[in-house]
């Protein structure tokens, strides 16, 4: 995972509901990756910046360059997630007048789909992950991290107010998974109740994508390999003090 390719890079995207493990997985499955070529974005609520432009905008301005993996945790998906289930939400998105019913949502997952082929025809690898977290475990999460002062940090009362909102979430992810699921931008839906086994597949999931990638080291150009010859011998020229030997 070393191998790095001027050429390709690609983005592994993470959704899920609260308490899934997304940051955990995150940290598993990356740490054997070198950190200069690899960053994580994190996307919570919008800022007045970001909402002063399109849903897509605040995630196109973090995408890696070439040679480099771009991880995001939550992404533009929230909008056709979050914001489904909370239409409210969309009063603060300067939009357009028009109805906000099943062709406005069909409109983003068009959207999203031409914004994901037109990564993939510019040389990104995307792959999407959906942790898939049962309404039990996630409860025993909760108090988990209620119940230990060391992670009381985690938890937000607003988690809890979401779980009332369980249904129309699961309504939301099927419905978006189904529409964006591409053969350019795959997404992988997660058994996320046991950390291990979920760390495992993701792992094996972006070990699999980069092995496709054939990914090489650059070539050195002639001037590159000539510069490298001459500083071959002049290191074999050296003494054991340091000095060029005539």
């Amino acid at each position: 995972m070393a191998l790095k390719s001027v050429e390709i890079f690609s983005t592994p995207c993470f959704q899920a509901m609260d308490a899934a493990g997304k940051d955990g997985t995150i940290k598993h499955v990356m740490s054997g990756v070198n950190p200069q070529g690899c960053q994580v974005y994190s996307f919570k609520r919008p800022s007045d910046e970001e909402l002063d432009h399109n849903f897509l905008w605040r995630c196109m301005r973090c995408l890696p360059e070439r040679g480099r993996i771009g991880i995001f945790n939550r992404s533009y998906y929230e909008e056709v997630l979050v914001v489904r289930v909370h239409p409210e939400l969309l009063e603060r998105q300067q939009l357009p007048p028009g109805r906000r019913g099943k062709s406005f949502w069909r409109a983003r997952y068009e959207d999203i789909n031409s914004f994901e082929q037109h990564l993939v025809r510019n040389g990104t690898v995307i792959v999407k992950f959906f942790l898939n977290v049962s309404k039990e475990e996630q409860k025993r999460r909760f108090l988990d991290r209620l119940e230990h002062p060391e992670k009381n940090w985690k938890f937000s009362p607003n988690d809890v107010a979401e779980r009332k909102h369980w249904n129309t979430y699961m309504e939301s992810y099927e419905d978006a998974i189904s529409a964006t699921s591409t053969p350019w931008a795959p997404w992988y839906v997660i058994p996320a109740d046991h950390k291990w086994a979920a760390r495992a597949i993701v792992a094996d999931v972006i070990t699999s994508t980069l092995k496709s990638m054939d990914l090489r080291y650059p070539q050195p150009s002639a001037e590159d390999e000539t510069a490298r010859v001459e500083a071959r011998d002049l290191l074999l020229q050296e003494d054991g003090r340091g000095r060029c030997v005539q």
